[in-house]
């Protein structure tokens, strides 16, 4: 029988992508915004633009891996424990699985059969699921999150930036924030649909924080420059 496929298997890459993708296009479009508010040339705005895509990007990267890493460590040691428990007291650890079936609605015979059978063929393994709710879908992958943040940071990035390149000097402040209202929409959109979310909402929530940062960058920009 063919395996049924769930969209939940996208765990792993979807949430780095997703969160690299938006605060690329966000956290970029609000430095320009900013930069571009307190009155400075497109070489400047670009310069800064460009740092801030290279900074972002790295920075991504740099804390996906350690915050996926410090989630895998525990993991690790959670496993490990479990393993030590299950070869100092097979019988306790079967009996407690066994709780588990009974607290999801086996009669406690039937429950007791299968906690067996489960740990016969792979006690750590099913302990892990059950017990920890670690599985292969959801065990944290340090390296794939740091990739796939920085590769869509930088991709998100490159929007923004390119607006910046090829818009005409005096369309620049309104293009900015429409055009990455518009990114952020569609990225919101993809994002819902990847993970086969409501896409409305997930697009209006996006476009809603995307405006206020920009709004507030904005702000900033407008008096540092008077001040400047």
């Amino acid at each position: 029988m063919k395996a049924e496929g769930h969209l939940t298997s996208r765990i792993a890459w979807l949430r780095a992508a997703v969160l690299g993708a938006n605060d690329g296009i966000l956290s970029t479009a609000s430095l320009i915004m900013g930069v571009a508010a307190a009155s400075a040339d497109r070489q400047e705005i670009l310069i800064a633009g460009a740092a801030g895509m290279v900074a972002g990007a790295m920075s991504m990267a740099a804390g996906e891996y350690v915050s996926v890493s410090s989630q895998a460590d525990s993991e690790a040691a959670d496993l490990e424990r479990e393993r030590h428990e299950l070869a100092e007291d097979p019988e306790f650890e079967t009996e407690e699985l066994a709780a588990i079936y009974v607290e999801r609605g086996l009669e406690p015979a039937l429950a007791r059969q299968v906690a067996q059978q489960l740990m016969a063929h792979d006690a750590l393994g099913t302990h892990a699921r059950e017990e920890l709710g670690i599985s292969e879908i959801t065990t944290a992958q340090p390296v794939l999150a740091a990739l796939t943040s920085a590769a869509s940071f930088a991709l998100g990035a490159a929007l923004p930036l390119a607006l910046v390149i090829f818009t005409p000097a005096e369309w620049l402040v309104a293009s900015v924030p429409l055009s990455t209202l518009a990114f952020l929409a569609g990225l919101g959109a993809l994002g819902a649909w990847a993970g086969g979310a409501p896409v409305g909402r997930a697009t209006l929530r996006v476009m809603f924080w995307g405006a206020l940062a920009m709004g507030i960058t904005a702000g900033i920009g407008v008096l540092v420059g008077r001040v400047v």
